[in-house]
């Protein structure tokens, strides 16, 4: 089976293009900016490309066919049509990455299925998302565009640790903050149910639905079953660096105020809880479970990154921006 991956070396889809670069049966051809060579397999073929740039790609792919094209890199409405001019009969399947949330927001119900309806107010990102989706499925009636589309909630693996809100240079600096006794904040009271997936059982199911005929037209999440509190995944993380972290709850709606920018992330997506009905995924993929426990997954993770000192920044501008909303939150600031 012939598949093109576009992206093919992120948290999520590096993960899948290593399962299957070890499956005889599949040849596999990453498409991408050639940033990360150095992580393919040997036997993954790589084209060098901005796929942006769509007469670039129109002339790299002009004898290229595929069975299955995995985008993961597309966020907004044009990206996707520009796919679909690129690959209408040039492909069997096309498995768009979405997001889980793209989910109603507040939820109507706690348990999310896939037809849970898709509105998300508060982040401009999900919109967009939604937006792709309705493109997509508008080829599919219109034209038999076959597409599949796939809603990962929060995915981490391969040195990439699950926060509630991190700087822009990454975790790092909340992890030493643990480690050296500083205190972290946590939005709200740390209650809210989260939902996290390690990206090697994302990928079994990803793999799953690849070529699957009976995937075509149908929106799907995949995640794991586990649901923890945000209290218990920084306790769990706190406990793999050695240390008790010591959690400071503060309101969401006061994170969002003194820092705006926090509003999709937060408002948006993880302070709501998220439990995830998963047996579509069960039906798609026979005999699909994601096996790997929080506590087990992420010892892994932190032991890669311990050994990443390319992702081990120390964020300055985040570290005076927790510090002053800690002040802040303290009771002796409203006395």
């Amino acid at each position: 089976m012939k598949v093109l991956f576009i992206g093919g070396t992120g948290t999520i889809s590096g993960a899948i293009t290593r399962l299957l670069a070890q499956k005889e049966d599949y040849e596999l051809t990453v498409l991408n900016r050639g940033h990360k060579k150095e992580g393919l397999p040997a036997s993954v073929r790589q084209i060098t490309g901005d796929i942006n740039n769509e007469e670039e790609i129109r002339n790299l792919l002009a004898l290229e066919s595929f069975d299955v094209v995995g985008e993961f890199v597309a966020y907004v409405p044009e990206q996707v049509r520009r796919d679909i001019r690129l690959f209408e009969g040039r492909c069997r399947q096309y498995i768009f990455i979405s997001s889980a949330s793209a989910y109603q927001k507040p939820l109507s119900n706690y348990l999310i299925t896939e037809s849970t309806p898709l509105a998300n107010p508060y982040w401009q990102y999900s919109r967009d998302k939604i937006d792709c989706e309705q493109v997509l499925m508008e080829a599919y009636r219109n034209t038999g565009f076959p597409v599949t589309i796939v809603r990962p909630s929060h995915t981490y693996g391969d040195g990439t640790v699950p926060l509630a809100m991190h700087g822009v240079k990454g975790p790092w600096n909340d992890l030493m903050r643990m480690k050296e006794g500083l205190p972290v904040v946590v939005p709200g009271d740390g209650a809210t149910l989260w939902t996290v997936t390690h990206n090697t059982d994302f990928a079994l199911a990803y793999a799953g639905l690849v070529g699957n005929p009976h995937a075509i037209g149908e929106p799907v999440h995949i995640t794991s079953d586990e649901a923890l509190t945000w209290n218990q995944i920084y306790s769990i993380i706190g406990r793999e660096l050695g240390v008790t972290p010591t959690l400071i709850h503060v309101a969401t709606d006061t994170l969002v105020h003194l820092n705006p920018d926090l509003r999709g992330p937060l408002l948006g997506d993880k302070s709501c809880t998220t439990i995830f009905d998963n047996s579509k995924i069960k039906r798609l993929v026979p005999g699909f479970a994601a096996v790997t426990r929080f506590d087990q997954g992420i010892r892994q993770s932190i032991a890669c990154l311990m050994n990443q000192p390319e992702r081990q920044i120390r964020d300055l501008a985040w570290d005076t921006w927790i510090n002053h909303v800690i002040e802040a939150a303290s009771p002796s600031a409203f006395s």
